[in-house]
């Protein structure tokens, strides 16, 4: 009898799989397995990131909000599959037929789940899921290769995993069998398998059943999410990418009339009645990932007072400089810092030179000064376009550049001279400051650095001198710092040493070992430190929130420029504490800092304040602030002046 029930069971079984639709919905819930694998394994590669009050239920909730996305990503990635396992066409149902489609949706979703673990592995660089704009911003790297494979054996064990997830998919896929005759049964039943399907396929693209309901965006996981952080569990990253094809994401709000936002804020820096400008050398230091936290002197309270930090020449040139008690970059990756350091142009959104609006018309401390009879140039050590910053540097005012190639050209070769990305620091800092030594006064220059990038290899060279330590960034931080000390060792000894300004910071932040870094404004924390030989600009620790977008026009007002010009940033050194201010984008989330207080503003409404003071941001205090209302309203008129300036080509000042 038992024998006789499990039987019949099995081949009711049979037939049920057999229908279209159900086998349809049986291998997409496959798909839905395919997704959870790699959001699991994204979170434990990742989990020091996400770990700070992540709770069982917390985490319950977030994977809750990813079936929302996921079920977009899945029906937009498997539309074709489906309409070729429903298409009703009796001609088509042959064996031949059926193993196409199932190596169709093998492909497609294997595709998917490889999209999803490279990004488990890039996450940690960028702090959000990949969108299209990555195929822009590393069309010109040649070296490309080498890091793939570096990383693929460093992460093995995703090749495992995706092995694993691919068998299973084979093996339970479920192919229907549709009879072809009578072929009026096979018609309707095909049929109404559409008709039954397509509905809650164009609602689950859509992210929902209501007329309400525009098509979910990536800034919709922000509901799911306590953190800005978060919203990288929640996503998926062929979501991420779909959603951002030929996506242009600048939207201008309309919070205030143009009269009213002129008066809450502007960009427009107008010059000082009779200034007498300064004819200064200025050199700009943007050091890869040299973020805040590696910096001894920076960090003074870290590990009860006994952290060193790994940068002992920054400790000391910090002792000669004016810097800042609270200073931060403006995005995540270096396509973000060099317009914000350059430009004082903040990332909001999407890489401004990766956006429709990198042909405006667009200025910097280049051009500025340029124009003023300057001599101008960039260095970086890596191939020429590498990163866009070639064609950057000369949209920005530029006049001239120096990379990889020019340095073959001029320097003998030692053949220990190359890392991954390409002019190791060293050789190439010296290379840069000979350069100055032969340039016109006054002139300004900016150099970008490369070894402390990622896969952190040291040169051969200081294999033994600077080993393994802690986090593997450590040890390339050592190294550059100590790149450093031998350039302003020799700067020293050229006579444009006393007549120049320097300024060093970084493009962004990286790999962090401590939990006050590792927080949504945290991973922000980047030095900027102004260092006068002359004694001009005062040493010292300044109390000031300082921002990337800073540097533009502090320089620019500390030499005496003496015309308008566009800038979102302020004059650290005459502007008092309280009125500094820094802002930044991440996952959907403006970040404004300000008045003692972080606020967390989605574009809508302010999600989060927190106290500066609080540098874990524990203790949400929204609606408990005085300051709140003021800084919601001068954040609001900040991206409506970004907005506007940006879609309206207005980034430099209009004539006089």
């Amino acid at each position: 009898m038992n024998s006789k029930t499990t039987q019949a069971s099995s081949q009711w079984s049979q037939r049920l799989f057999r229908l279209p639709l159900v086998a349809v919905v049986w291998d997409l819930l496959l798909a839905y397995l395919v997704y959870f694998m790699a959001r699991v394994a994204f979170v434990l590669e990742n989990w020091s990131l996400f770990s700070q009050d992540m709770t069982s239920g917390y985490l319950m909730e977030l994977m809750r909000g990813g079936l929302l996305f996921d079920t977009s990503a899945i029906l937009y990635t498997n539309v074709l599959w489906v309409v070729m396992v429903l298409l009703p066409l009796h001609l088509k149902e042959n064996r031949i037929w059926m193993r196409i489609c199932k190596w169709v949706f093998i492909v497609i979703n294997t595709l998917a789940l490889a999209l999803n673990l490279c990004d488990a592995v890039y996450f940690p660089f960028s702090m959000r899921r990949t969108t299209t704009t990555v195929f822009h911003e590393f069309q010109n790297e040649s070296n490309l290769g080498s890091i793939f494979l570096h990383e693929a054996v460093a992460h093995w064990y995703f090749f495992l995993l995706a092995a694993l997830v691919v068998w299973a998919l084979w093996r339970l896929y479920r192919q229907p069998t549709t009879p072809t005759k009578p072929r009026l049964r096979y018609y309707l039943l095909m049929l109404l398998s559409l008709l039954i399907f397509a509905p809650f396929c164009i609602a689950g693209m859509r992210g929902g059943w209501t007329r309400q309901v525009r098509p979910i965006t990536i800034s919709n996981a922000n509901a799911y999410c306590k953190r800005p952080t978060d919203v990288g569990i929640v996503l998926n990253t062929p979501f991420s990418l779909l959603r951002t094809i030929g996506k242009n994401n600048f939207e201008v709000p309309d919070y205030y009339q143009q009269n009213e936002l002129e008066t809450i804020y502007s960009p427009l820096h107008m010059p000082a009645d009779s200034v007498v400008m300064k004819r200064k050398n200025v050199v700009v230091l943007i050091v890869e990932s040299f973020g805040r936290e590696y910096i001894g002197a920076l960090n003074t309270t870290l590990e009860n007072g006994n952290y060193r930090g790994y940068t002992p020449f920054a400790d000391s040139l910090i002792a000669r400089s004016a810097t800042f008690s609270h200073s931060y970059c403006n995005g995540r990756k270096s396509i973000d810092g060099m317009p914000s350091i350059l430009s004082a142009i903040p990332m909001f959104v999407e890489p401004f030179f990766l956006s429709p609006y990198s042909v405006n018309d667009l200025s910097g401390l280049a051009g500025c000064l340029g124009h003023k009879g300057y001599a101008t140039a960039f260095f970086h050590g890596a191939a020429r376009g590498s990163m866009g910053f070639l064609a950057f540097a000369r949209t920005t005012g530029f006049a001239d550049y120096f990379g990889r190639e020019d340095y073959e050209a001029e320097t003998p070769q030692k053949g220990n001279d190359y890392g991954v990305w390409g002019i190791d620091d060293e050789p190439f800092l010296q290379y840069f400051c000979r350069k100055m030594t032969t340039m016109k006064e006054p002139f300004m220059t900016a150099l970008f650095t490369l070894s402390s990038h990622h896969p952190f290899v040291v040169p051969e060279a200081y294999r033994d001198v600077y080993k393994e330590e802690g986090l593997p960034i450590h040890k390339v931080i050592r190294y550059t710092d100590h790149a450093l000390q031998l350039f302003f060792e020799e700067a020293q000894r050229q006579p444009w040493f006393r007549n120049t300004i320097f300024v060093l910071t970084s493009d962004h932040t990286n790999q962090s070992d401590h939990p006050e870094y590792q927080t949504d404004l945290g991973g922000f924390s980047s030095p900027i430190i102004i260092y006068d030989p002359s004694g001009e600009i005062a040493p010292g620790m300044r109390e000031a929130i300082a921002q990337q977008t800073d540097i533009m026009p502090t320089i620019l007002a500390h030499l005496g420029y003496d015309e308008p010009y566009v800038a979102f940033g302020v004059d650290l050194l005459n502007t008092p504490a309280d009125s500094t201010w820094a802002v930044n984008y991440t996952n959907g989330i403006y970040q404004y800092v300000k008045y003692g207080h972080i606020m967390q503003f989605d574009g809508k409404k302010t999600t989060a304040v927190y106290s500066l003071a609080d540098s874990l941001m524990t203790h949400n205090l929204v609606g408990k602030v005085s300051q709140q209302a003021q800084m919601e309203r001068e954040l609001k008129a900040i991206i409506q002046q970004y907005m506007e300036r940006m879609t309206q080509n207005r980034l430099i000042a209009s004539p006089q």
